[in-house]
């Protein structure tokens, strides 16, 4: 017989706790109660991990327009201006309601508190307007909202609480629609069954899908797991940003240097010290990150050489150690000054252009589903991020989703099916987990990064699909644990991306191919999967 499964009833669940579902909970708490389920701690999430900032037109000799620019061509014909137009629109009143009502102490020009912000400059930007607080702007950003949210007695937070599916109005009455979620007590092994008319997927990205990634254990593409399972549109997962500078180090665990340190002057070079953007792309070392992480990988297979470098040594080294102080103190842990030092640099998995499709108030194709932050898909990156445009989509999408969230959702069933292990025992193959994690993941990485092929992809497929039927018998013969859960999402998600990518025959953005390496304008359209025409859950 089955445990008794608890229920826990809120006006709003929210599913992850870095900016998008922080800053969503506190805008919807004045209305009703709010649950946030985070799997880990609330403060850990790729937000926290953010060092350049949030992108927002304040200096006067800048546009709008000049943004709005700049996002539609990094993003190669893909974003949908629509979007991209609102949120650059409302970004500077958003940056400072962050500051001015939820504390973030973003860097200024002088002790004025009403100054203006100062701003550096990232790549593919046209002018500086990424506002930061030193080299730690998502660090801030996390700090000044989860004050807010521990203060706030509408809103409940549960750590360590690992969700293992979306609850679905199809498995109750035949419609559609999502009430809520079941998740596991990853320390008690518990599961509760936390129920709500409206549901916020901000789970994060999905660069633990790749050996190499600049992103927290934390992201591993569980919410565009589970909203494919129960159905909703996800699109565009082809393109995964690599971002070029982590540093390359064995300690350093892809430890990021911020794009801000190319936005300030810093110079990629060659072992031997030459310029390794000169003459590949007009914005030389600020070039596009997709540009820029493709030479440094064809330098790399190249030369042989195992990275390529930041010039640093060329700045003012007192300026350096004021405008990234955490990047300076990470590296002088490590051995290595910027002051008098070039950094060795090579690209990791970084952020996730596509997800969970989303309209422009952050409605997914399922009802009472919402989404918001890097798990969502809302047009705004196209086939490559804009720098700093990410911070900037996340709040945008998680404001409107608070406003029109009373109208996304209907009231719960009265009773809920109770979680059933059917006839699973404790394991005692946790090996297999952990086998199957390093080698998804090194599929991915091997066959489906920065630069791709037919042969490639289809290798990755054959090995995912193999992989996936193995994790399917594990899952249904022992008891679920955050290991298995989340090896169960990551593979579900590599799948999907091959099957966007097989599906793109062309190289746009992110997606280059060796055997398509032009752009076909014929396939300027999002890439779309759901259970009608994508792999099986």
């Amino acid at each position: 017989m089955a445990p008794r499964t608890s229920i826990e009833r809120a006006r709003y669940l929210v599913l992850g706790s870095g900016l998008a579902g922080l800053y969503f909970a506190l805008e919807v708490a004045e209305r009703g109660p709010v649950t946030i389920l985070t799997k880990a701690k609330l403060q850990d999430s790729n937000t926290r991990l953010a060092q350049g900032g949030i992108s927002a037109v304040f200096d006067p000799t800048d546009s709008a327009a000049a943004h709005v620019e700049d996002t539609l061509r990094v993003g190669a014909g893909l974003c949908h201006r629509e979007m991209v137009e609102r949120a650059v629109a409302e970004g500077p009143a958003l940056v400072a309601r962050l500051a001015e009502r939820y504390g973030v102490r973003f860097d200024r020009t002088d002790e004025d508190a009403f100054a203006p912000y100062a701003l550096g400059r990232e790549g593919g930007h046209s002018h500086r307007r990424v506002v930061h607080h030193r080299d730690m702007t998502g660090a801030e950003i996390v700090r000044g909202l989860v004050a807010a949210v521990l203060a706030h007695p509408n809103i409940r937070v549960v750590e360590h609480a690992m969700v293992i599916d979306l609850l679905s109005w199809s498995k109750v009455s035949g419609s559609e629609g999502c009430f809520g979620a079941y998740a596991l007590d990853t320390r008690s092994g518990a599961v509760t069954a936390y129920v709500a008319p409206v549901t916020l997927l901000a789970t994060g990205g999905a660069g633990k899908v790749y050996r190499y990634t600049s992103n927290p254990d934390v992201a591993t593409a569980d919410g565009i797991a589970m909203a494919y399972r129960i159905g909703a549109k996800v699109a565009n997962l082809e393109f995964m940003q690599f971002h070029p500078t982590c540093l390359y180090h064995p300690e350093a665990r892809s430890f990021l240097l911020s794009e801000a340190l190319r936005g300030e002057g810093g110079v990629l070079r060659r072992a031997d010290g030459s310029e390794l953007m000169e003459g590949r792309h007009p914005m030389g070392s600020l070039a596009p990150r997709d540009v820029v992480a493709r030479e440094i990988d064809a330098e790399i297979k190249r030369s042989g050489h195992p990275c390529v470098y930041l010039d640093l040594t060329h700045l003012d080294p007192e300026f350096l150690v004021r405008r990234f102080p955490g990047i300076h103190a990470r590296c002088m842990e490590l051995g290595i000054d910027m002051r008098r030092h070039r950094l060795p640099v090579v690209p990791a998995a970084h952020y996730m252009c596509g997800g969970v499709v989303v309209d422009p108030e952050g409605r997914t194709s399922v009802p009472g589903l919402l989404a918001a932050g890097e798990v969502a898909m809302s047009g705004m990156h196209g086939a490559c991020r804009l720098a700093s445009n990410s911070l900037l989509e996340a709040v945008v999408l998680a404001d409107h989703a608070a406003k029109i969230a009373d109208e996304a959702g209907r009231a719960p069933p009265e009773r809920v099916a109770p979680w059933t292990e059917g006839d699973a025992v404790d394991s005692d193959e946790a090996v297999m987990v952990s086998a199957n994690w390093a080698e998804v993941r090194a599929a991915m990485w091997n066959f489906v990064g920065i630069v791709r092929s037919d042969r490639r992809l289809a290798r990755a497929r054959r090995r995912i699909e193999l992989f996936r039927d193995e994790i399917r018998e594990y899952y249904w013969s022992y008891r679920v644990t955050r290991d298995l859960l989340e090896l169960r999402n990551i593979s579900l998600v590599a799948h999907l991306i091959v099957t966007c990518a097989e599906a793109r025959k062309e190289s746009r953005g992110l997606h280059h191919t060796l055997d398509h390496p032009d752009l076909d304008p014929s396939l300027a359209h999002d890439t779309v999967l759901d259970l009608s025409n994508g792999p099986p859950p």
